[in-house]
């Protein structure tokens, strides 16, 4: 497998490692929001808005923001800190819950939008890879003896191809992850929005002298 992947670099000519820059990029991008998606910014919700919603239910306000806290850095979790710290400080929880839910957005999307772009510039990159390997290869086989000439041109034709697959195959690959991506990070927004309207109810409907005794 490693001896295929090496004659298949080798074969492509130069612009290959242009190629795999462009890949090494878009790798780093997927993992990256795979990882921040799937765990550092994810919470398993129902069970953590139910958590807070009981709390503040039961009047217990002080010790949901502090549940809300040990989350870390999720944006669910700091969504509903700031609507909790608001309601505490006798603020307007949903101002506080829509500015928080427009800070949160960003974060769980960024960087998605970056992998349409590397599609496209990978494709490119793949094409000028053909293109060049083609006219160098046309340009050698005018000075090039009859019997160098086959042997030239299927080596031209492999460069080119060789380019045309590899910068296919990293746009694909974007393309594919950045509909997985995109599906993900609109699921968790719509996630923030819903448990921020069940946060918002819920403090509506809380006992005032409960709230802030808690």
């Amino acid at each position: 497998m490693i001896q295929h992947l090496a004659d298949f670099f080798r074969e492509g000519g130069p612009f290959m490692f242009v190629n795999l820059v462009a890949s090494a990029v878009a790798v780093a991008v997927i993992v990256e929001r795979f990882v921040a998606l799937g765990f550092k910014l994810n919470v398993d919700a129902g069970p953590f808005v139910g958590k807070v919603v009981e709390d503040v239910r039961a009047g217990r306000v002080a010790a949901a923001e502090q549940f809300a806290a040990a989350a870390g850095k999720a944006p669910l979790a700091a969504v509903l800190r700031s609507g909790l710290a608001a309601h505490q400080r006798g603020e307007d929880v949903a101002g506080a819950l829509e500015e928080a839910v427009l800070d949160a957005t960003p974060l769980v999307s960024k960087r998605i939008s970056s992998l349409w772009s590397l599609a496209n510039i990978a494709t490119l990159l793949g094409l000028i890879g053909t293109i060049t390997g083609l006219i160098g290869t046309f340009k050698s086989l005018g000075a090039a003896s009859p019997e160098m000439k086959q042997l030239m041109l299927s080596r031209g034709i492999s460069e080119a191809m060789n380019n045309t697959a590899f910068g296919l195959g990293i746009a694909v690959t974007c393309i594919v992850a950045h509909l997985m991506l995109t599906s993900k990070s609109k699921a968790m927004v719509e996630e923030i929005e819903a448990s921020a309207l069940k946060l918002e109810n819920a403090l509506a409907a809380a006992p005032a002298v409960q709230a802030r005794g808690a």
